[in-house]
């Protein structure tokens, strides 16, 4: 690991603080280790979404001939599919 320099304001850092005796994490770096993963998680999460929504979109207009049941099959799919890339169990 790298180390990494970070300053923050009294108040966001006491109210950093708060949080993490709320939740009993150990140290200030693992409450920050946490965050960044779970930002970079969300970021993910929103550009797989757009993905798909650009899918969809493309697929109903390229395919007007495709059913809402196809639809819903391809929507399953690709759901299926974010849920293993996220490690999330869905059965």
């Amino acid at each position: 690991m790298r180390p990494i320099s970070v300053k923050f304001e009294d108040n966001f850092l006491h109210d950093m603080e708060r949080v993490m005796k709320l939740d009993r994490y150990p140290t200030k770096t693992e409450f920050i280790r946490v965050a960044v993963r779970e930002k970079i998680e969300d970021i993910e999460k929103k550009e797989a979404l757009k993905r798909l929504i650009k899918t969809y979109g493309a697929g109903k207009k390229r395919h007007k001939d495709l059913t809402n049941e196809d639809m819903h099959r391809a929507r399953e799919e690709a759901f299926r599919e974010m849920a293993k890339d996220f490690g999330v169990k869905l059965d």
